[in-house]
């Protein structure tokens, strides 16, 4: 080495003069590097260089936003998750609500198919009752045709004069006529209820019973007790015939009415409990009767 030659100086140089690099850093968090030299001492002696390495500001801004997009990724995944969870709910609301209804649905089927069944088998029923009743009366209806018809050549058959509120006749009389119908009909009746305004086919009270009688013989009579007794000429319990109207009270104002069918005994709409029954006069001895044939 020459005793010429330039030997560095490790003494810290003189800043003079500066001189600033400012180095894009790599991403992903590359550290940028900001390099100072400085010349100091004459002009030929050989630079002193220092390096600062600093974090540099593409640094930072990719922390913040890498920060921000996990937390959004995180609220993300949160809100899906809640969705879902509702979605499940809402599902399993919808799949309950259906099989209630289908349940519901089911029931009533069986409701109605059971309510079909029984008014079906209650229309039978009363069909078969209707057609059994029919059946009674005009049963009834030829049998006192025929008694009728078979003692028509009695010469006694016609006679009451052994008749006596107490119904001490020994045989039955036969009426004829009218009175055969409206007896026929009265005694066709017998076995129905007793409801208060009742006119039939099935219910009758006292005077609808008693109306609808003479009807079926052509008479027209009004449809209350009272009225019905007034009506006609006035009779002795001892000279009654078929086909006379008992009544209970006085003859204007009766309470209750029936008809006399022969033998002693009448047939009438009692009460509620009895219905249509055909009694000796005996069981209830009425107040009088009225004949309207």
């Amino acid at each position: 080495m020459s005793h010429t030659a330039h030997i560095p100086s490790h003494r810290k140089p003189r800043r003079s003069a500066s001189k600033l690099a400012l180095r894009a850093g790599v991403a992903g968090g590359v550290l940028g590097t900001i390099a100072v030299a400085g010349a100091a001492g004459p002009a030929s002696a050989e630079p002193v260089t220092e390096t600062i390495e600093m974090p540099t500001l593409g640094s930072l801004d990719a922390g913040t936003g890498l920060a921000s997009a996990v937390a959004a990724s995180a609220e993300a995944s949160q809100q899906e998750a809640l969705d879902q969870s509702l979605a499940t709910q809402e599902n399993t609301a919808l799949l309950k609500a259906s099989q209630e209804a289908k349940k519901a649905k089911a029931e009533a089927d069986r409701k109605a198919a059971a309510e079909k069944a029984e008014k079906a088998r209650l229309k039978a029923e009363q069909e078969r009752r209707e057609a059994a009743e029919r059946a009674s009366r005009d049963n009834a209806r030829t049998q006192l045709s025929t008694t009728s018809t078979g003692s028509s050549n009695d010469s006694g058959s016609s006679s009451d004069s052994g008749s006596s509120a107490g119904g001490s006749e020994s045989t039955t009389q036969a009426p004829s006529g009218s009175a055969a119908a409206i007896v026929a009909f009265a005694r066709a009746q017998i076995g129905d209820s007793y409801v208060m305004g009742g006119t039939g086919p099935n219910s009758w009270d006292c005077s609808g019973l008693v109306q609808a009688a003479y009807r079926e013989a052509g008479i027209d009579l009004p449809r209350i007790s009272g009225d019905q007794s007034s009506r006609g000429t006035s009779v002795s319990l001892s000279n009654l015939q078929p086909g006379d109207i008992l009544y209970w009270g006085s003859r204007s104002g009766s309470y209750h009415v029936a008809i006399y069918v022969g033998g002693g005994k009448y047939v009438g709409a009692q009460n509620p409990s009895t219905g249509v029954v055909e009694r000796s006069l005996d069981w209830d001895t009425p107040s009088g009767a009225v004949r309207i044939l």
